[in-house]
Parts: C-alpha cells; structure tokens; sequence
C-alpha cells in the first residue's frame, strides 16, 4: 500500500487508476489530528488533515518508484499548500509512508529530483509516516470516472490522466 496526497484526491484518485499493478485506488484523508474527519471538517482545515488517496498496489506489476514517478509527474511538488486554483494545506504535497524502505526511496526520489528536475526550486513534499487512514465519503470514490464531463474533471483532472497516458503509455491498462 501507498499514500500520496497531491492536491484534491479526485486528481491522484484518477491518475493511479489509469495503472497496472494497482489493484485498488481509494481517496480519503491522512496526515491530521483529528479522529475520523469528514470532507467539510478537512475543507475548513480544522482537522490538520490532507485530501490523499490509498493506493493498493502488486510490486511484481508496478515498483513503487514507479507510482513515486507518476506522482510526481502530475502534480507541482513545490507549491506549498496548492495545486493549481486548489489552496489550503488540505491539498498539501504529501507521502505517507507505510515502511522504512518507502521512506528511504521516496527521500531519494526527491533528492534526485531537487539536483536534477526542480533546481533551485525547492520541493516541499512532507515525507512523514502514515499513522491513520480515513476514508472518504462515498460520492468522493472514482469521482473521475463517474463525472467525466464535469467542469472540474474536464479542466484539472482529464489533462493529468492524459498526461499519464502519454508519458507512462507502458504502464497504464489497455483502454
């Protein structure tokens, strides 16, 4: 399992789903102190938690460096707290570890991008254990692919999902 957070969950939600190897892609919130938060609880960012979406993946199929890719691929990880018109530390750029060895390839990851990518902009993706993960509400789940038409599906998450299917064409399920 992996957890990522890269602005609303409907845009990482959707960019996941697009792989092989994942097995299963749920958003929800994480990274907060506040025990089981509600979606206008997160919005009023009372709860210290981000939009983030589970992902369940096979390591045989997909690497995790491969979803660190992807997930650095389809969202700016050096804007604090916003992504696009998106604002507020809810849509922070986040990963939630769940073992050491995520931790240490997604540190890496990072470094590789700051010296390579990103120089001299500064990525400010927290890299902090996953302590609890909280579901979200039921009209949250595959918002994408149930609202394709949407205005907001349209102009902020379509362009990450062809983006995904463009650039990483190997990895994602035949369509």
């Amino acid at each position: 399992m992996a957890v990522f957070g890269g602005g609303c969950f409907w845009c990482t939600e959707a960019v996941f789903a697009e792989l092989k190897g994942v097995k299963s892609v749920g958003p929800g919130y994480a990274g907060g102190h506040t025990e089981n938060p509600g979606y206008y609880e997160v919005c009023r960012e009372t709860t210290g938690h981000a939009e983030v979406s589970k992902v369940e993946f096979d390591p045989g199929l997909i690497s995790y460096r491969d979803l660190l890719a992807v997930f650095f691929a389809t969202h700016d990880p050096t804007s604090l707290n916003r992504q696009g018109a998106d604002k507020g530390a809810r849509y922070r750029s986040i990963i939630l570890y769940t073992n050491d060895e995520q931790r240490v390839e997604a540190e890496a990851f990072i470094r590789k991008l700051e010296e390579t990518t990103y120089r001299p902009r500064e990525i400010v993706t927290e890299v902090v254990p996953l302590e609890k993960f909280y579901d979200a509400e039921a009209e949250h789940f595959e918002f994408y692919a149930k609202n394709p038409g949407s205005m907001y599906c349209q102009l902020v998450i379509k362009p990450k999902v062809e983006k995904v299917r463009d650039e990483f064409a190997t990895r994602i399920h035949q369509l």
